[in-house]
C-alpha cells in the first residue's frame, strides 16, 4: 500500500517504521511544519491515510481525505462529539472511514471483557464500579477516549449507571451520585497507557487492567486497520478488523 501519514509525531513514526518493515510505502508525511502539503493532489498518491493529530484538526483532515477519495483511519481522540457528522459525510460521498478510541489489539479484547463483566455485575447491587486511567503528560484529552469507551459499555449494560464524570486524582474515587460512574485520570511520564475497571464491595474487589508497554501495539493495530479498509467502501470498526 501507499500510505499518507497525517500526523508525524511519535505515533506516526512508529506506524512508519512498522509499515516499511511490512513492505508498504509512505508517500506523504504531514506535521505542523508542512501543513500546506496536505492537498488533494498529494493525498491522491496514497491508497489509505492514517490520521493521528490533535482534536482541533482531526475533522478537517478526515474531510480532506474524503474529498480526495482516500480511505482514512483516524486515531485522534477528543473530537468524537462530531463523529455522527463525519460518518454522515462519509456516507454522502461513498467514502471509507474507520475510527476507534484505541487501536491496540489487546485493548479491543479488553473492551469485550469489560462488556461481559458489566453484564455479569449488573445484578449485584453491593458493588460500586469506577474507572482509572493513566497516560503520559503529552496526552491532550482527559479522560482518555479508551476510558470513555469503557464507561459507555458499562452504562449500556448497567441498570444504575446513567452517565460518567471525570474526577481528579486527589478527589474521592467514587461519586456521591449513585447513577454516576467516576473516571479518574492521571498524567504521569512515561506511561504509555493503563486502564483499570474496578468493582468494589465491602467483602472484595474485582478488577480488570490493561497496561500498554509502548506505542507499538497502537501502531500495529492502526496499520492492520489501514490494510483492512484500503480497498473497501463504508464505515468500519476494529470489531470488523479483528472479527470479534
Amino acid at each position: 500500500m501507499n500510505i499518507a501519514l497525517i500526523g508525524y509525531g511519535k505515533m506516526g513514526k512508529a506506524i512508519e517504521e512498522l509499515a516499511l518493515r511490512k513492505g508498504h510505502s509512505v508517500v506523504l508525511k504531514i506535521d505542523d511544519q508542512n501543513l500546506a502539503d496536505l492537498t488533494k493532489e498529494n493525498l491522491k498518491k496514497a491508497n489509505v491515510a492514517i490520521e493521528f493529530t490533535i482534536p482541533e484538526s482531526a475533522v478537517t483532515n478526515i474531510l480532506q481525505c474524503f474529498d480526495a477519495g482516500v480511505p482514512v483511519v483516524c486515531g485522534t481522540t477528543g473530537w468524537l462529539q462530531q463523529k455522527k457528522f463525519v460518518e454522515e459525510k462519509c456516507m454522502q460521498v461513498k467514502g471509507t472511514f474507520l475510527t476507534t478510541t484505541n487501536f491496540s489489539i489487546g485493548v479491543n479484547i479488553f473492551f469485550e471483557l469489560n462488556k461481559k463483566l458489566a453484564i455479569l455485575m449488573a445484578s449485584y447491587k453491593d458493588y460500586t464500579v469506577q474507572i482509572e486511567e493513566t497516560h503520559h503528560t503529552q496526552k491532550k484529552d482527559a479522560p482518555s477516549g479508551t476510558a470513555i469507551s469503557l464507561a459507555e459499555q458499562i452504562i449500556e449494560n448497567s441498570v444504575q449507571k446513567k452517565t460518567w464524570a471525570l474526577r481528579q486524582p486527589h478527589d474521592s474515587n467514587t461519586s456521591d451520585k449513585p447513577d454516576e460512574l467516576s473516571i479518574t485520570s492521571k498524567r504521569i511520564d512515561p506511561a504509555a497507557g493503563t486502564h483499570s475497571v474496578i468493582y468494589t464491595s465491602q467483602v472484595d474487589d474485582i478488577e480488570i487492567i490493561h497496561t500498554a508497554h509502548n506505542r507499538h501495539g497502537f501502531a500495529a493495530g492502526a496499520l492492520l486497520a489501514a490494510e483492512f479498509i484500503h480497498d473497501k467502501k463504508g464505515i468500519f470498526t476494529m470489531k470488523d478488523v479483528l472479527g470479534i
